[in-house]
Order: structure tokens, then sequence, then C-alpha cells
């Protein structure tokens, strides 16, 4: 496994070095939010994906290891594979209803979109 590094390399501006380093999360201004606070839309699309459907998880604000974290769980909850994709978790298969219920073992709330 590959550490990451951070860190200041190099900077032409002379307050670089001053300033504090902060999470990724927030670097892209997302704060992670509790799991009670935040709700997931679960949404299902086969666009683009030559006619295979994907359970689509979005509108969560988490750092990206959250959501790597997170999409390792649905995926052996659910018994299915997935990735996550800017921000939005695929999970394979037209299995809303699945995701939903584990999404709320974990204390989010759920909002199912579309038909």
């Amino acid at each position: 496994m590959r550490k990451k590094r951070g860190g200041l390399v190099w900077s032409s501006d002379p307050e670089a070095s001053q300033r504090e380093e902060t999470s990724p999360g927030a670097a892209a201004g997302r704060q992670e939010l509790p799991p009670a606070k935040q709700t997931a839309r679960l949404a299902r699309s086969r666009r683009g994906r030559a006619g295979k459907t994907v359970t689509i998880v979005e509108g969560l604000t988490l750092d990206p290891e959250g959501y790597r974290e997170l999409a390792r769980v649905l995926r052996q909850r659910c018994g299915a594979g997935g990735t996550v994709k800017d921000g939005v978790i695929e999970v394979q298969g037209d299995i809303r209803e699945r995701v939903a219920q584990v999404l709320t073992e974990l204390g989010y709330r759920v909002k199912l979109v579309g038909g």
C-alpha cells in the first residue's frame, strides 16, 4: 500500500508556507457531516453503461476516503460490485431497496429519486 505524501514542495507565494494545511474534503469546500444530518439520494441509471443498470448514491458530503469506505461497505453488504466517481457512488444492479436499507442502518436519511 502506498502512503500519501503531503506538504508544500515549492511555491512562489511567500505566505504559502505559513498557511495551515486542510483536509482534502475541506479543500474541496465540503465539511463532513454526521450521517443523521445527511440525506442520500438513490436513483437508478442505465445511461452510458451499455444497458446495464446501476444504483446511484449521491447528495452526501464526505471526504474522498469517506466515499471509498462507504462504497466498500455498500458493496460488501449488498453483494455487488461498484465504484466511486466524482462524489457519486455507483453500485451494480437495480438494488435501491437493499442500498436504502443499509444506508438507513448506518444512520443516513434516504430519498428514492426517479421511477
